[in-house]
Formats: structure tokens, C-alpha cells, sequence
């Protein structure tokens, strides 16, 4: 019997609860969604040609990376223009268009807002970078050097090397945690939160339905510059800044004074979201600090499964288990993939049976509980693409090459047409190559098959939406043992079991359940054969 995902009767949830609760959230990096007017980049008019595919995936909303006015330094993530479309991707009436046309197919648009850090080509920079009387000359973290000239602290970069640079015109060094050309906003300024605040109005008033805020417990620093001190442990180190314990430049106590700042701002807009993304040692503790009660962020998300080199059922349940079904406990976001991690089918199961694995994890990342979001490519089963060094793009991957490869392998073009030059994403040479087996997974051959991973997709989609106990219910695991993980989801008299074998080898198992809504592998309620799963009914 094929693998099936079968209509399940509907419930329809009460009008109270906020639409973002639960949602299923459906990443697009713009650069390799489409190709509008053949310069080999990605655009808005080419994402609001293909709305219609993704609404077709049963998801409730769309978060787009960034499209603002940009050097491109690090694609996006340091905005020049805050209000701007960057001319590579079109103009703001090129945006109000897709707003437009997501909204008439009932999808929420979410769009990224990086408030930690600008470009260095941003008016605000150049104005402060002139001298140390200007208007916004404390807008940026700026520094005098220890009496040796050394940088102020001992602070490392994400990306490699100290996280200061220095300023001729100032005679003072300003902090980056990224790239030098990402100098960091001093958001312990008022005047600053200010302007970011107003960057929010603005996109709010053109009627965007919320925000995903990168790097956010990156946003504030320690004002007195001690230094970081040594990490401790075995792990992995490819960069200086992996040799840190990052407690002074990053996870500042006021950060959530910050956002409950924001959260009054978004208030005055209904139905709209936030979510924040949250990496590091103390990247927990931060998520519950910011989504704790009423008055802050709605959502966070780490990297439980995103930097997860295996996924097991024990990584799942100690994820769950971070967020506590208490009075005051945020509410949880998950990715499996996105654009700063390699793509999880390839990274968790590698070559063998991958499509197999592919219809697996989304199996699984369908009954999480929070709120799941689906990187662009996923529907198809997109392997992580092997570049070449002379093809990279990533700033990171060619800082740390050959140790990190980098981002540049999740990011590649979408397949649209098998048959078209560039499987349809540009008639112009990508910016990033193709995989060299995207093409054979392109939209066009999928939606021809029933069995498809993009058919097997909408699927679950659509069940999580018609199961209100996978969309809001709570979960218990029931085991995670070895490779076997069951779940259960339950909201009122509904109860749902999920269950899944993570591993090589069968495994028996006893469950009451009632004919399944999806099932994968041929998994049954007394066999779960390698890499199987199923979400039924209880009986």
C-alpha cells in the first residue's frame, strides 16, 4: 500500500485563538525564488508570480529573508535603507503588489527585520563615523583602543577576527559581530530604539502581518567592554569566536525592556506576529526571556534541529521539553532547514534513501508543537547543493573554507520547469548553480506525480490544518528510546498518536490507534519498518 496522508475530518478552531498559533510558515530566500527580468537574481515579482504554488502548500503564512537596499555584503542581512527595496529585487510598489496578492490568497507575509546591525553604507554609519560631535555620533558602538591600541575587548566576530575595526576619522574602533562592514547599532540609545521603532511603523502600515527579528540577542552589549571569557568543553571550534563564552557582547539584560518597546508598537496593529531568532550558549534561557507573558515577543526559535548533526528521538523530546506548557511560557518556533544551515534531509541521512528520509522529517515536523516553518525547496526533497569554491558566495564559507562550508548550498535556485534553461529559475546564468539533481525535482515533474514529494507535503499541510490537536494541542512523548519517538498531541477529547522509527532497523511496537491520516514506509500499528512513521487517531 502506498504511502498516503488521507483527509481527516475538520475542526474548525475558535475565533479567539490568534491565526500565528501553530502556523505553518513557509520561508523564501528572495535571491533563488524567481527570476523576473533575467539578471540571474532572484526578485519580488518573481515570488508574486509563484504565490499560487505556495499557497497550494496548505500554509497559513510566508516569511521573506531580507529585500532591503543593500550592498549585499552578506545578501541583505546589512540593510542600507531600512524603508528601501533594493533595485535588484524591484521597488516598494513591486512589494505592495505581492502584499496585495498574498492577502487575496489568505497568506500572512512576515518579514525579516535586522535591528542589530546595519551596513556600513547606511546613512546613519556614515554620519556617525564623521567625528564625535555629530547628531548620531553615539548611534554605533564606538570605542577608544587600549592604551597599547589594541581593539577595546577581546570580543571575536561570527565570521572571523576581532569584532572591532578601526576608524581613521574617529580615532576610535567600532564594534561588529559580523562582517566590519556590519557595525552595530548602540540600542541602548533611546533615540535609537526610536528610529527602529518607526522602521517598524512603516512597514506595518504597509500592511505586512509581522516580523522575524534576526540576531536579536546580538542588539544590545555590555558598557563597560570586559573581555569574554574562555570557553569551556570540547566543542567544535572553527572560529575564534567559538573559543569564547559570548556573556558581554551579546545576551544583555535590557534586551527585553527593548522588546516589550516592541511589542506596544505591534500593538496597535491586530493579528500581527513576531518572532524571534535566537542562537548561542544561553540561546534558551533568552527565548523564554523574550516571549515570556503578554508584553514581548509572541514566538522564538533556536537551533535545536538546524545545527543538530543527528536527528534523534531524544534531540526532539529535550526540544519539547524547553518549552513547558506553563501560564507565561512563550510559544515555540521550528525549523528543520533554512538558509543559514545545510538542508536537513542531506545533513541527517546524506544520499542513501534520501527522499525516503525527506517525507519522514516532514512526517515528524508537521506534529511539533509551536509553530513549524518549511524553507523554500523542502516540498520538492532539495538536497543540500555542493559548490565549488570558485562559485561560493557566502562571506563565511570563503572566510573558513575548507572547515565551514558554508550557506551557500541551501541557497541555490528553486527548479520550476525540468525542461527550461536553469530549470526555469532565470533565463540568465544564477547567481548560485543549481544542484546537479534539482532539476529532476522540479514543480513542474512533481505536480504531474500523485506520489510526490510535493504532493506528500500539501498533504500534512493541510492535515495540520484540519487537526486542530497538531496545530494548538499540547504533546507529551510518550517514549524516546533508541531510534523509536511517539508522540502524542491532544486538544479536548482529540488525541492523536505519532509515532515514529528514526533508525536502520525495524521495530514492533502495540498502538491503539484508529485508521491513520498519514502514514509513511508502511509503518503499522504493530511494525514500524526503517525510517517509518505514522499519525493516527488514538482508538
Amino acid at each position: 500500500m502506498p504511502d498516503a496522508a488521507q483527509p481527516a475530518p475538520e475542526a474548525h478552531a475558535p475565533a479567539a485563538v490568534p491565526w500565528w498559533q501553530g502556523a505553518s510558515i513557509y520561508q523564501i530566500y528572495p535571491r533563488s525564488f524567481l527570476d523576473s527580468n533575467g539578471d540571474g537574481i532572484g526578485d519580488l515579482p518573481g515570488i508574486t508570480a509563484r504565490l499560487d504554488h505556495v499557497a497550494s502548500l496548505n500554509v497559513d503564512a510566508i516569511w521573506l529573508s531580507p529585500f532591503f537596499t543593500s550592498p549585499m555584503r552578506d545578501f541583505g542581512y546589512d540593510v542600507a535603507d531600512y524603508r528601501g527595496v533594493d533595485p535588484i529585487f524591484g521597488t516598494l510598489a513591486d512589494f505592495d503588489a505581492l502584499i496585495a496578492r498574498a492577502h487575496q490568497l489568505g497568506l500572512k507575509i512576515i518579514i525579516d527585520q535586522v535591528w542589530s546591525h546595519t551596513s556600513d553604507q547606511h546613512a546613519w554609519f556614515q554620519e556617525s563615523r564623521q567625528n564625535r560631535s555629530n547628531p548620531r555620533a553615539d548611534w554605533y558602538v564606538w570605542a577608544d583602543p587600549k592604551p597599547d591600541g589594541t581593539p577595546p575587548s577581546n570580543w571575536q566576530s561570527v565570521f572571523g577576527g576581532p569584532a572591532w575595526t578601526w576608524d581613521a576619522r574617529r580615532q576610535q574602533y567600532y564594534l561588529h559581530n559580523f562582517l566590519n562592514s556590519q557595525p552595530d547599532l548602540n540600542m541602548h540609545n533611546p533615540a535609537v530604539q526610536d528610529a527602529i521603532l518607526d522602521v517598524a511603523r512603516f512597514w506595518l502600515d504597509r500592511g505586512v502581518d509581522g516580523f522575524r527579528i534576526d540576531a536579536i540577542n546580538f542588539a544590545m552589549h555590555d558598557p563597560l567592554l570586559r573581555d569574554n571569557p574562555p570557553a569551556s568543553g570540547n566543542h567544535k571550534r572553527t572560529r575564534p569566536f567559538d573559543f569564547q563564552r559570548r556573556i558581554h557582547n551579546m545576551s544583555h539584560p535590557d534586551i527585553p525592556g527593548f522588546l516589550e518597546r516592541v511589542a506596544g508598537v505591534i500593538a496597535a496593529y491586530p493579528d500581527r506576529f513576531t518572532v524571534a531568532e535566537v542562537g548561542g550558549d544561553e540561546a534558551i534561557a533568552e527565548m523564554h526571556a523574550f516571549t515570556a507573558g503578554t508584553r514581548r515577543l509572541n514566538s522564538a526559535y533556536g537551533f535545536n534541529f538546524l545545527y543538530g548533526e543527528q536527528l534523534t528521538p531524544r534531540l526532539v523530546a529535550d526540544a519539547l521539553a524547553e518549552w513547558p506548557e506553563t501560564p507565561g511560557t512563550g510559544w515555540p518556533s521550528w525549523a528543520f532547514s533554512n538558509h543559514d544551515a545545510p538542508r536537513a534531509a542531506s545533513r541527517w541521512h546524506g544520499p542513501c534513501a534520501h527522499d525516503d528520509y525527506a517525507r519522514l522529517i516532514m512526517l515528524l515536523l508537521v506534529a511539533l508543537r509551536g509553530n513549524i516553518f518549511l524553507y523554500y525547496g523542502e516540498e520538492l526533497g532539495l538536497t543540500q547543493a555542493e559548490i565549488g569554491f570558485a562559485d561560493l558566495q557566502d562571506p563565511e564559507a570563503i572566510a573558513n573554507w575548507p572547515l565551514t562550508l558554508g550557506r551557500d548550498g541551501a541557497r541555490t535556485p528553486m527548479p520550476w520547469l525540468a525542461g527550461q534553461p536553469n530549470a526555469g529559475f532565470s533565463m540568465a546564468r544564477p547567481w548560485l548553480p543549481l544542484g546537479a539533481d534539482h532539476a529532476a525535482r522540479a514543480v513542474d515533474l512533481q505536480q504531474g506525480d500523485p506520489q510526490s514529494m510535493l504532493h506528500w507535503t500539501a498533504a500534512l499541510m493541510a492535515l495540520r490544518q484540519q487537526q486542530p490537536a497538531l496545530k494548538r494541542g499540547s504533546a507529551r512523548v510518550v517514549v524516546a528510546n533508541g531510534d523509536l519517538l511517539i508522540l502524542h498531541r491532544t486538544l479536548g477529547d482529540a488525541t492523536l498518536v505519532c509515532a515514529y522509527n528514526l533508525g536502520a532497523e525495524p521495530i514492533a511496537v502495540d498502538l491503539a490507534i484508529g485508521a491513520p491520516f498519514a502514514s509513511h514506509g508502511g509503518a503499522t500499528d504493530r511494525r514500524l519498518p526503517p525510517y517509518s512513521g505514522l499519525i493516527a487517531p488514538c482508538a
